[in-house]
């Protein structure tokens, strides 16, 4: 179940805001390591550690690093004030937040009255690369943008460069992380007191939400844990939010099942999400513009079901490559997947649409 080995830490290779990554030695090896130190505490070099390497051992998409479990030469660390909800409960590393809902939290009053999203735009997304092109279109126009990042992959929300980077540079005006995710500026105990965190105490014009870094796909319909993107559009409808569900459409994904629309994409919308969620789609070549049609034409009664509305914005490539963060999906750049970009580009101006007023360019397919 876990392979975990002893090391001993080297220097100090970078540091943020609760996270920090080093260099170790691991029989006989120099190694790369992560540490969250609200998990396992400070760390220097020379201490000894425990670090989990069963992600690299199996050449998974961990960035190469192992996770600290334990500094062996720590002499303890103290709990801190405030909160009493556990996440990555009944575990050894369960950790305490404070809740935005909790009595302690300032917005307790706030989360108590929450009801409702007031038609506030939700971008329901799947991958996390997907985050950093939606917040670069939709801050370009002057949105407040705030992101709530689910459990279904990474945990903690420190893991994400872009989020870093997102908020660093005034792009994201904050973040909520749910479930057992944590580590975002508020916590929330679910979805639904996540996405209304988001309304009340940001005022957020456009919410994004995605899991973190690490979808986990296994090529069968179901065993995809992008599926929760289904549950979490119909959240948005039952708080009274605009539900966008962002497809994912690709032309240089190699697998079949993610040619076109993928068939996470087409689970979702098929079998998962009970309501009538609106689907950007980006103006394409003409026989790639074909093909999708031709899938939805294909799938039950998606035509009839949803609002799939058509959306030019050939711009958001440039504004990618031009970004000082590199910006890729699957390690693919923009102009390698350009059909990929092109649709977040068409999610960002619906929501920019919805957001203003303005009437949607709903494409009707017979």
């Amino acid at each position: 179940m876990i392979e975990i080995k002893r090391g001993n830490i080297i220097k100090e290779l970078f540091s943020r805001d609760g996270i920090a990554g080093y260099l170790l030695e691991v029989e006989g090896r120099e190694e790369k390591c992560v540490s969250y130190p609200d998990l396992v505490g400070e760390i220097e070099p020379g201490d000894e550690v425990l670090v989990n390497t069963t992600a690299v051992s199996l050449n998974l998409g961990s960035g190469g690093y192992h996770f600290v479990i334990a500094n062996l030469n720590s002499k303890g660390k103290k709990i801190k004030c405030g909160g009493h909800i556990m996440k990555l409960r009944y575990t050894p590393m369960q950790v305490k937040v404070l809740s935005v809902e909790e009595e302690e939290s300032p917005h307790h009053q706030d989360m108590a009255e929450a009801e409702s999203l007031e038609k506030t735009p939700v971008l329901v997304a799947t991958l996390h690369s997907m985050l950093a092109p939606l917040c670069l279109q939709l801050s370009k126009n002057g949105l407040k943008v705030v992101y709530v990042m689910t459990d279904g992959a990474a945990l903690p929300l420190f893991f994400s460069h872009t989020v870093h980077w997102l908020k660093a540079n005034g792009i994201l005006q904050g973040t909520v992380t749910t479930g057992h995710a944590f580590g975002g500026d508020l916590e929330a105990v679910n979805i639904y007191s996540g996405l209304l965190a988001a309304k009340r105490v940001y005022d957020a014009d456009v919410i994004i939400v995605s899991m973190g870094p690490g979808i986990v796909g296994t090529g069968t319909r179901w065993g995809f844990s992008g599926i929760e993107q289904g549950e979490i559009l119909n959240a948005v409808e039952a708080l009274e939010g605009l539900p966008i569900a962002v497809p994912r459409i690709s032309f240089a994904d190699e697998r079949e099942r993610h040619r076109g629309i993928s068939h996470h994409t087409i689970t979702v919308l098929s079998k998962v999400c009970r309501v009538q969620a609106l689907v950007p789609l980006p103006v394409m070549e003409e026989e790639k513009m074909s093909y999708v049609l031709e899938q939805l034409r294909c799938e039950e009664d998606l035509l009839e079901r949803y609002k799939f509305c058509l959306e030019n914005v050939p711009s958001i490539i440039e504004l990618v490559q031009d970004c000082e963060l590199p910006i890729t999906t699957m390690k693919r750049a923009a102009e390698e997947d350009k059909e990929f970009f092109l649709t977040l580009g068409a999610a960002a101006a619906v929501a920019q649409r919805l957001k203003n007023g303005e009437p949607l360019r709903q494409i009707r397919l017979i």
